[in-house]
């Protein structure tokens, strides 16, 4: 069987957390913002994004904990990407903020779980479509790294302003 992009859009786009979401905008903005590689302020950040600032703090916290970023404390400190930005894949990042990407448990690579409502998932007609949806996705997601977005963003600014 064979489904359009709009499925697998709509599955991606409901998957996602607004965690998630702002910490891969947060990612963004630090590579985009960084001049001369010097760090870029939360606050600098949550404005830029429209983001909480308390909010964001959390999801930098876990971002650092990750290696996705690095602090700098201090006057002019702030943050800056603890990888470059092509080693940053946004399957990773997701993994981190959000947890599985699959979107039932039982075909899950990493969040693994049997599933509670079917006695045998090799006949399972959903679990089936929920591991290609998962391959798919993963297709994507392993392969479009941090400066791929950051590319793609600058293109789309460069439209909008046309």
């Amino acid at each position: 069987m064979h489904y359009n992009s709009n499925f697998f859009f709509t599955i991606f786009a409901r998957m996602l957390t607004m965690r998630t979401r702002y910490a891969l905008r947060a990612l963004i903005h630090i590579s985009i913002e960084s001049k001369d590689g010097g760090p870029v302020s939360a606050s600098a950040i949550a404005e830029g994004q429209g983001i909480s600032f308390k909010f964001l703090e959390a999801i930098l916290h876990d971002l650092k904990e990750a290696g996705f970023v690095v602090s700098k404390k201090g006057i002019g400190g702030g943050y800056l990407l603890g990888k470059m930005p092509d080693a940053i894949r946004l399957a990773d990042v997701i993994r981190t903020i959000n947890g599985p990407i699959a979107l039932v448990p039982c075909v899950s690579l990493n969040f693994y779980e049997p599933c509670s409502i079917c006695p045998d998932e090799s006949k399972c007609a959903l679990h089936h479509i929920m591991t290609e949806v998962r391959d798919a996705t993963l297709a994507i997601l392993e392969t479009t790294s941090l400066s791929d977005l950051i590319h793609r963003e600058k293109k789309l600014l460069k439209r909008k302003i046309k």
